[in-house]
């Protein structure tokens, strides 16, 4: 059938044409209004047919169904009607912001090429969880802008901004300081485990680009550094790993603190001081050390192989600073005597500690494999456990890093080469 359609004038007073009228029974003088026609939308099911397209004269043109040929037009809705979006729907796995891909299930959404995760809410700044979890480490604000080359105006904006992106208060008042709510501290957990993840994947990529496995910082007390570091380099020599150690001579309450600029920290406590842990510490023992008195070869002892605390409580003590693993040992030996030792001096050098103890000016108690001077007697403790443990601390999954994994590695061989044995955990 054969038809020609025209662009007819407006009528005055149209008249509404059934939307089930087949256009060869429409006039060509009546022009359906345009706000009342429903255009099918593909892949709807409704095979009503289309309006017609208008054609040059003489031209023919067949109905068309919508989903045939060219793709129709979306339905259009009437004025007021509610409009819904694919990521409306209930189940959908699309996202409603642009920018945003929702995972299926319920995980959440990464930004395409920005800094940022998402939970089903907020946008969270990956920038803005290394700030945070920055000020958990130093506690306070000053000591995170210095630590990241920022204003302090600029850590409190940042962590201002990253409250509104948690929905949640972060910090509260301390007096004139600020600390971390409870919120705040379990974010910095989760925190931990997703920059964790992030390094991860760069290390990943950095093996894909042919580079080596990438940089380890260690901190290490000094008497720990000078009987494992030369050990642990020679084990990681050719490994592509570069590790930089530091000497950090501090006791074990400081790790946490220490774990801010370092990845893997050596330290080391009382045997029967509790192991290092919690939600930001991931700790593992890596060898014990017995610790002895030490008397110069003149004393009066020097001939025993061994003493009991009770032959000590006249002596003169030279020991370290409160808070390390010997001077735990000396107030136990206080506990089992009934007596308060003696202290002259406290240092944490051990050389200067050996070459007063040479002299005659008092004993020491000393790790067993930091005794160095020939003038010196070491006498076993007897009747009280005397050790000190050297744990390897990191954060949680650290150890996931390979180059992180090659020097825990290292570590372990070097203690099993020292004491010759091993010990697992």
């Amino acid at each position: 059938m054969q038809y020609n359609l025209t662009m007819a004038q407006p009528d005055p007073s149209p008249r509404r044409i059934p939307r089930d009228t087949p256009p060869e029974l429409t006039p060509q003088a009546a022009t359906p209004a345009m706000t009342d026609v429903a255009i099918p939308a593909v892949g709807m099911g409704d095979t009503r047919p289309a309006e017609p397209t208008p054609t040059a004269p003489g031209s023919v043109a067949a109905p068309r169904t919508a989903g045939a040929g060219r793709a129709a037009p979306a339905r259009t809705r009437r004025a007021g009607s509610a409009r819904r979006t694919e990521a409306d729907r209930p189940g959908s796995t699309a996202s409603a912001e642009p920018g945003l891909v929702r995972p299926e299930g319920t995980g959440p959404a990464q930004t395409r090429g920005t800094g940022a995760i998402r939970s089903d809410g907020p946008l969270i700044s990956l920038e803005r969880l290394r700030v945070l979890r920055e000020f958990a480490d130093r506690g306070t604000v000053a000591a995170v802008a210095e630590a990241l080359s920022m204003t302090p105006s600029a850590v409190s904006q940042q962590l201002k901004v990253l409250a509104r992106e948690a929905g949640v208060a972060l910090l509260e008042p301390d007096g004139r300081r600020v600390r971390l709510t409870d919120a705040g501290r379990a974010l910095v957990v989760r925190a931990d485990e997703v920059l964790e993840a992030m390094e991860r994947a760069a290390t990943a990529m950095a093996e894909y680009r042919g580079s080596p496995r990438g940089r380890v910082r260690v901190a290490l007390f000094p008497s720990g550094a000078a009987l494992l570091l030369p050990h642990v380099l020679a084990e990681l020599a050719d490994s592509g790993v570069d590790m930089v150690a530091r000497d950090e001579d501090v006791p074990p309450s400081e790790v946490p603190r220490l774990l801010a600029d370092y990845d893997l920290v050596l330290t080391h406590r009382d045997e029967r001081a509790p192991s290092l842990g919690g939600p930001r510490v991931s700790s593992r023992v890596l060898m014990r050390e017995p610790i002895d008195v030490v008397v110069a070869a003149h004393h009066r002892l020097a001939q025993q192989g061994a003493v009991v605390p009770a032959e000590l409580s006249d002596e003169t003590w030279i020991s370290v600073r409160t808070g390390f693993p010997v001077d735990d040992v000396l107030r136990s030996i206080a506990t089992v005597t009934g007596v308060q030792p003696r202290i002259a001096q406290r240092l944490n050098e051990f050389s200067v500690i050996e070459a007063l103890v040479a002299t005659g000016y008092g004993v020491a108690l000393m790790p067993r494999y930091a005794v160095r001077h020939p003038d010196l007697v070491m006498l076993r403790l007897a009747g009280v456990r005397a050790a000190r443990v050297y744990d390897l601390a990191t954060r949680p999954h650290a150890e996931k890093r390979p180059a992180v994994a090659m020097v825990i590695a290292a570590f372990r061989a070097a203690a099993y080469r020292v004491t010759g044995t091993e010990i697992s955990g």
